[in-house]
């Protein structure tokens, strides 16, 4: 395909993509799937070799959140009977992140559910650092608390962490159909205090909310254009007890056609494969380490992920290989300055060639397996 060849060779020189051909790749037809995953393959490796960089989750508090983001088990109202828990103490958090570790991640991802942390729980956080630390000073330290000041950032960075990760979920446009309690305006101005602050920039989107092609492709323009080193790619899901629990509309072939798009428009950036891989690629996982060089390890926040052992196979398989803590994930040009990439047609896309509206999947609310063990409980963590 010629346009496959424009996008591998436009990827290879880290020139960005218009917004129609974002679109694009969105719309390809399965008998073309094969031949986009091995394009973006070309542009995966150019960047970042075989190399899969595995991160691990520590949910340091669960549930109890008063916003309304609808797709969110830890939501206000949620009937999901997800783990609800308050802060982890150090040891807790420490001990749970060192299990990650040992299971071969390179980062260590600490999250707490709320709109955003106090100045207290920011210390709170920094002494969980420590811990960590104390156990493992190599380990890389990112932070998810939600939405920051710009002098708790700066904070965070001193206490050790590496990375700051927020999403920005969904395109700005359809924001409000999500959540009523936050803007998307808040979300990028956080993206931007923790780069002002130093820090590494972590920022994603979830796909499968009833989101149009052109809503994926607006949400992760504005990734490119916030200029972000990390880019989660989380797929729905629904959480029986929340809005969207019945938002099954995500196909296997879907999912890697937005993964591909994602790795076209952000070549040389850490993508990573995050939570909902399980349920919605099934089978179809290892093609994904073609397209992405990044995944989560183990469980999620709320919800259990495939064993970690699993997950380490599958990379062997496929013939990737773990990240080791030598080694600098992202390309050199990047670690050394970074500029923005231009985008010469700024208006939205939202035309294109009609295609016909394929029939959404049934749905599989028993592929769904709220987390029960790890932090907050007393059984081990999957690691």
């Amino acid at each position: 395909m010629d346009l496959l060849e424009t996008l591998v060779g436009k990827g290879l020189r880290r020139e960005p993509l218009s917004r129609a051909e974002a679109l694009a790749v969105l719309e390809t037809s399965d008998d073309e799937l094969l031949d986009v995953v091995a394009a973006a393959g070309k542009v995966r490796r150019h960047w970042f070799g075989r190399r899969v960089k595995l991160n691990y989750l520590v949910n340091l508090k669960s549930g109890l959140c008063h916003e309304d983001c609808s797709y969110c088990s830890q939501r206000l109202g949620s009937k999901a009977g997800v783990l609800t828990y308050t802060w982890l103490k150090p040891e807790e958090a420490a001990a749970a992140a060192e299990a990650g570790v040992a299971g071969g991640a390179k980062r260590v991802c600490l999250v707490a559910s709320g709109r955003g942390p106090t100045d207290r729980d920011v210390e709170r956080v920094a002494g969980i650092i420590s811990a960590i630390k104390e156990r493992d000073e190599d380990v890389e330290i990112c932070a998810c608390l939600g939405l920051l000041s710009g002098a708790q950032a700066g904070r965070l960075q001193e206490a050790g962490v590496h990375a700051y990760s927020h999403n920005l979920n969904t395109a700005e446009a359809a924001y409000a159909d999500i959540c009523t309690t936050h803007e998307f305006s808040d979300r990028v101005d956080t993206v931007r205090q923790t780069k002002e602050a130093g820090l590494s920039a972590c920022s994603g989107l979830i796909a499968g909310m009833g989101e149009s092609d052109a809503d994926l492709v607006d949400v992760v323009f504005a990734l490119r254009d916030l200029d972000v080193d990390s880019v989660p790619v989380n797929f729905l899901i629904p959480f029986e007890g929340t809005p969207m629990a019945e938002k099954w509309a995500l196909t296997p072939q879907r999912c890697l056609r937005i993964l591909a798009m994602v790795r076209f428009v952000c070549p040389d950036v850490e993508v990573r494969l995050a939570g909902g891989r399980e349920i919605h690629l099934r089978t179809l996982q290892p093609l994904a380490l073609h397209v992405v060089n990044s995944i989560f390890l183990g469980d999620y926040l709320t919800s259990e992920g495939q064993a970690g052992k699993a997950d380490l196979d599958m990379i062997a398989d496929a013939g990737f290989e773990v990240e080791d803590t030598a080694t600098t994930t992202l390309p050199e040009h990047r670690r050394r300055s970074k500029t923005p990439a231009s985008d010469d047609e700024p208006e939205h896309v939202h035309g294109g060639a009609a295609r016909p509206p394929r029939p959404s999947p049934p749905a599989r609310a028993d592929l769904v397996t709220v987390r029960r063990r790890g932090p907050g409980t007393t059984l081990p963590p999957n690691a």
